[in-house]
């Protein structure tokens, strides 16, 4: 008999599991039917972050003129890419495995399924325990657009992650996050890409002023943008849509990535069984991580309310708490997020436009990254910008948005800020180390 029962070993589950293990002392038994870590470190954040690492290498060996170095134009070797690729995932595997054998947890690499209020199966096993935690994820979401499915020419961010060349051109379908990224790291590799979306802006949950400075800057990269647009067709690699007036257009590249979200992972795993209450986004989960049958809890991806590796890891240490009797609560408020293009774009709280829509007064400060003189020795010729918004009564810190060089860096600083309710005031007493870009947070409170 387990305490707790953990499907799947994403950030959400593995941490969940090595954390009632370890800290809380409980007998759990975490099962995963692929490989440890989940979406997040093997097809995920970690694949596409040594890309863009790559991507960044290069820019830098092409821009070293700028600090005083006279070096040939870098070429990048994709085969060399993915190979680094390889090894820092699968490092992080045998890492992940090594967590949870330390803390105790008996893993089972077997496909799960609840048959019951505190069972489940795998491997031909039925398991009991007091507790489930559901954290399944979610993969890529697959519209119905025809010559969408089944073409081998296009590609998700799955199978985009397998390329061991680059492509000359790439059509990109979507402009969030995942687009994006893939974009940047393409078209800094050589490829022509070429994005379309069918909303008025790319980064839709970006603050405006933010994304429109990302925006010139992916254009500046080459990239090319067509907004509100709607694709009607994939034939081959070929992507036809139509253009804001109604007419319909066709770009083609060597490949077609599809980046239209992704959909939470429910079927097959049981939740019928039980009767757990489901929407379109995912498990309905309280912010205690209660899904409506007791004993059966969830987190991350599968719940569809924030779909960020960090946040499933807090959403699972919250549901673990609270199945053992410690008191904890989910918030959303001061959840960062990271945007990994070149530049990079980070933000935490509030935008401008969710402060106007539910008509809170607020002040603003926009300030550039040049202002703390470590960005101008780091990033010799490029813009970076840091927004604060503080709300006008109290002056307290409600989001601050950054784009520029490390802005993922700093935003945890920013995160602290906005969780804790600080003031402009108590930002004032902090000491921030000099020379750092993490000034500019400092600078841009102080204007507001």
């Amino acid at each position: 008999m387990y305490d707790l029962m953990v499907i799947g070993a994403g950030p959400g589950g593995y941490e969940a599991a090595a954390y009632a293990a370890r800290t809380l002392k409980k007998k759990v038994v975490l099962f995963e039917k692929e490989e440890l870590g989940g979406t997040c470190l093997n097809v995920g954040c970690i694949p596409t972050k040594t890309f863009m690492r790559s991507a960044k290498a290069l820019e830098e060996c092409n821009e070293a003129a700028s600090y005083g170095i006279k070096a040939a134009p870098a070429t990048l070797d994709m085969a060399a890419v993915q190979a680094r690729k390889q090894k820092v995932v699968a490092q992080l595997v045998k890492g992940v495995a090594a967590m949870e054998k330390s803390a105790g947890v008996e893993v089972v690499k077997a496909e799960a399924k609840i048959v019951g209020v505190g069972k489940v199966e795998a491997a031909g096993k039925v398991y009991e325990g007091a507790n489930i935690l559901v954290a399944t994820g979610s993969v890529p979401a697959c519209p119905p657009i025809p010559g969408l499915k089944d073409n081998p020419l296009v590609l998700d961010s799955t199978g985009i992650l397998a390329l061991d060349k680059v492509p000359k051109a790439l059509v990109v379908i979507g402009g969030g996050v995942i687009g994006l990224e893939f974009a940047s790291f393409f078209a800094t590799a050589g490829a022509k890409v070429t994005i379309v979306e069918m909303m008025p802006k790319i980064a839709p949950v970006v603050d405006d002023e933010i994304g429109q400075q990302l925006h010139k800057a992916l254009v500046r990269a080459g990239i090319t943008i067509n907004l509100n647009c709607k694709v009607v067709k994939i034939e081959g690699s070929t992507l036809h849509y139509l253009d804001p007036e109604g007419k319909e257009q066709a770009v083609t590249g060597d490949y077609v990535l599809n980046s239209t979200g992704r959909r939470a992972v429910m079927q097959g795993i049981g939740l019928e069984e039980v009767h757990v209450e489901t929407n379109r986004k995912g498990i309905v989960t309280d912010e205690f991580g209660h899904t409506n049958v007791p004993g059966i809890w969830a987190c991350g991806d599968v719940t569809g309310r924030c779909l960020l590796a960090h946040a499933a890891t807090r959403e699972g240490i919250v549901a673990v708490n609270n199945m053992f009797g410690i008191k904890d609560r989910m918030s959303y408020k001061a959840i960062p997020s990271v945007i990994f293009t070149h530049p990079e774009v980070a933000q935490v709280g509030a935008t401008e436009q969710e402060l106007q829509a539910k008509g809170i007064a607020y002040r603003k400060a926009v300030v550039p990254m040049a202002l703390a003189g470590r960005f101008m020795v780091d990033f010799a010729g490029k813009n970076g910008t840091v927004k604060v918004l503080l709300s006008e009564k109290y002056g307290q810190v409600l989001g601050v948005h950054a784009i520029g060089g490390c802005a993922g860096e700093f935003i945890c600083a920013a995160s602290a800020m906005v969780g804790q309710e600080m003031t402009n005031e108590t930002v004032r007493r902090i000491v921030f180390p000099h020379p750092t870009v993490s000034e500019s947070i400092r600078e841009a409170v102080l204007h507001a």
